[in-house]
């Protein structure tokens, strides 16, 4: 690929996520996570599921499904999109997984991204989500995606900022009270129902996550700029891969 010399970068569309050092100069990486959600029924017992997990060294949780007992969610990270149509499509075929039956209208898709000031590209990127996803103090989770009405791209940059940091005020308030910590993936054209965004709120306990939801409904950007939310996926989970 062509570089720009001047700026170090590549010539034309540069899709690299960019972030800052603390001396305000520009950073940069093309690394990203890419996260499936993978719903299925019929699962009596997880232990089978879990060994095949752990057997193929899958990286991602399994979660017992709050609203289907027969139900389990597969969260899988990989930096290779191939590897979900690949290696993963392959396992999903396979022993305990072959005899259950997938829920696609529950699939969520996402990948990991900058917003263009974090100083540390691959803590936020790769190792912050992993590490969140395989915490065991945190198995209660809930999943899912959301769109943005297109007024909100209309306000002006310090409109929008503003209404992002009064959302953004209350995840971290709850982060630091160990109450809720989130994963915010991007799903533009990922999403089957066109949604913009992807949400993971992780928790010891089931009512912080509910309790947190409640409170982000109250805000602004909840209020007057979301044209869609949900389904919401909620489960606890029975398996996790080592932290990464």
């Amino acid at each position: 690929m062509a570089l720009d010399i001047r700026e170090n970068r590549p010539a034309g569309v540069d899709l690299r996520e960019k972030g800052r050092d603390g001396d305000g100069q520009l950073v940069h990486s093309d690394r990203r996570l890419f996260m499936q959600l993978l719903v299925f029924t019929g699962c009596r017992n997880p232990a089978p599921l879990m060994a095949q997990l752990m057997a193929a060294k899958v990286q991602g949780a399994m979660y017992l499904m709050l609203h289907d007992p027969e139900g389990v969610g597969l969260l899988v990270m990989n930096e290779t999109p191939d590897f979900f149509v690949g290696e993963l499509r392959n396992l999903l075929h396979q022993g305990a997984f072959g005899s259950l039956t997938c829920l696609p209208e529950w699939t969520m898709v996402g990948r990991t991204y900058a917003i263009g000031y974090e100083q540390d590209l691959e803590e936020v990127l790769i190792r912050r989500p992993r590490r969140y996803v395989s915490n065991p103090a945190w198995p209660w989770a809930m999943w899912y995606p959301l769109r943005r009405s297109g007024a909100f791209q209309e306000l002006s940059a310090e409109e929008r900022r503003t209404i992002l940091m009064e959302h953004g005020g209350i995840g971290m308030a709850y982060g630091r009270a160990d109450h809720a910590h989130d994963i915010r993936l991007a799903c533009h054209g990922l999403d089957q129902n066109d949604n913009d965004f992807l949400v993971g709120l992780l928790s010891r306990a089931l009512h912080p996550l509910s309790a947190i939801v409640e409170r982000m409904r109250k805000t602004r950007q909840t209020t007057s700029y979301l044209s869609h939310i949900g389904p919401f996926f909620v489960g606890r989970a029975c398996w996790q891969s080592d932290m990464g």
